[in-house]
């Protein structure tokens, strides 16, 4: 058993792969599944779907490297966040598809929540302000109008999961014996668990009304949580990380202050703050960053963009600018800048730091002169705009300022969205050799667990830099694009009613 497994199921695709020692990638199998909107505002995808996509990129990965299950230590997951399924744990069957994080169905919710207490209400509890990006209010809202869930779920027969604890559940198992877990870091991101005591908050299930026998039981991100069955026989099943929270473990971003920024279907800043918990005043959230097997549990403060990538994908798929998403970056070179065009991506709220639901995509500054490569070039830029804002409210949450900045995700091959960004933060942008580190994270943690590393100093012996990019835009234009930028936010705001 010389090598080591990674899941990483994605909010567009699934994964999985194969790492060395040396956190080397040794094979891939990757496949999409179906984007869902049965309505504005709504984005599901089928659990049972994504379930066979998993089996099938395990086989096709193994297959890549001529391996067996045997030939893997252990294997860890990594997830989409938030993302809520509840299914029968007899018969296996969702009830619904599962709602994705971008979901904006809760959206009233939110706003009957606030009446009392404000955005803020549970933020000293669950690090978190009322949104409709987190788990809590998909499951009330599944419960409240699924019919036959309410009276099953109270019964015990309803299970929830966010994906991580759906996929271990089905691999260990399903019917037969599965287990029922998550981890620190996805129990963190359900607006149901306490920071402190690290476990389900009674007063959270009172007040959103959810059984507390829905709940999967609550594990550290890297133990031996049991056995896989079927494709992955006999492995090991050894570490669980939200996607976020993985990629941070898998920059080795382990030094309290070290911050990662992840750019994938959103883009997703983490710092790690150690043992102690800052609670954010600038629009941040707090949350849980790791804990290994019995070590103290370690947070995160944390910036989340809803839309970056998925804009690059919106292009191709619904406007058919480009015909594959790495065509954007040529595109948006063939002219020398936006043209003052400026996209604000709100297609489900404004995420980090303003948190409006309300808020919706615009497109401003639009005259005869742009054409579809400006419109490119601006929706690159917004990536790189909307990480300027959480990286601002981060440092001005900790005090801390942020002299590198360590990247990962598909984004970052693009070089003009690179020093754009090192343009706009006023900082170094390090792109290390993996970009693959929420996969990684996710291998490093179950590898912890059973001793394929000794310990962090060995996962860091791993990480190592293939670029970087340093400021070289002028302050004056530079401090004029912001400018418009922000002009361009306040367009999008109080839209939706």
């Amino acid at each position: 058993m010389i090598y080591i497994g990674s899941i990483d199921q994605g909010t567009t695709s699934t994964r999985f792969v194969v790492f060395n020692r040396k956190g080397e990638m040794i094979s891939l199998g990757q496949k999409e599944h179906t984007q869902i909107y049965p309505q504005a505002g709504w984005v599901e995808h089928d659990p049972e779907e994504i379930w066979r996509n998993t089996q099938e990129v395990i086989g096709i990965s193994l297959g890549k490297a001529n391996l067996s299950p045997v030939a893997l230590v252990a294997t860890g997951i990594t997830n989409q966040r938030e993302t809520t399924v509840v299914w029968n744990k007899h018969t296996g069957k969702p009830y619904y598809n599962a709602i994705v994080w971008q979901d904006t169905r809760v959206g009233d919710m939110v706003i009957e929540l606030e009446k009392d207490g404000g955005i803020d209400r549970f933020r000293k509890k669950t690090g978190l302000p009322l949104a409709t990006y987190f788990s809590g209010l998909k499951i009330k809202w599944l419960l409240e109008n699924v019919e036959g869930l309410r009276a099953d779920a109270e019964k015990g027969d309803a299970i929830f999961g966010n994906m991580d604890t759906y996929i271990i559940w089905n691999l260990t198992g399903g019917i037969d014996g599965g287990i029922h877990i998550t981890d620190v870091t996805n129990a963190s991101r359900t607006q149901l668990m306490n920071l402190k005591t690290v476990a389900w908050d009674d007063e959270m299930l009172e007040i959103f009304n959810i059984p507390r026998a829905m709940l999967p039981e609550i594990k550290s991100s890297s133990e031996v949580y049991g056995e896989a069955k079927g494709v992955l026989e006999g492995v090991r099943i050894a570490g669980d990380l939200g996607d976020q929270q993985a990629a941070l473990v898998g920059q080795t971003c382990f030094k309290v202050g070290e911050a990662k920024n992840t750019y994938g279907t959103g883009c997703f800043m983490l710092m790690n703050t150690g043992i102690h918990q800052y609670y954010s005043t600038f629009g941040l959230l707090t949350t849980v960053a790791y804990q290994f097997g019995n070590q103290p549990v370690h947070y995160a403060l944390e910036g989340s963009v809803a839309i970056t990538g998925a804009l690059v994908q919106w292009l191709r798929d619904n406007l058919g600018i480009i015909k594959k998403s790495s065509d954007i970056e040529k595109l948006a070179m063939s002219v020398r800048d936006n043209g003052g065009c400026y996209f604000v991506p709100a297609f489900s709220g404004l995420y980090a730091p303003y948190w409006k639901s309300d808020a919706r995509g615009v497109i401003v500054g639009l005259t005869r002169y742009v054409n579809k490569a400006h419109v490119a070039r601006a929706a690159l830029e917004a990536t790189a705009f909307q990480t300027l804002e959480v990286l601002e409210a981060m440092q001005k949450d900790t005090r801390i300022k942020i002299e590198s900045l360590r990247v990962d995700g598909g984004m970052t091959v693009n070089d003009m969205l690179m020093q754009f960004q090192s343009d706009m933060i006023r900082a170094e942008v390090v792109r290390p050799k993996m970009i693959e580190t929420t996969a990684l994270g996710a291998a490093y943690a179950a590898g912890l667990a059973v001793g394929y590393w000794s310990d962090i100093e060995d996962l860091k012996q791993n990480w190592g830099i293939d670029c970087k990019w340093k400021p070289e835009m002028d302050p004056d234009d530079r401090s004029r694009t912001y400018h418009f930028w922000k002009k361009a936010v306040a367009r999008s705001l109080d839209w939706h009613e």
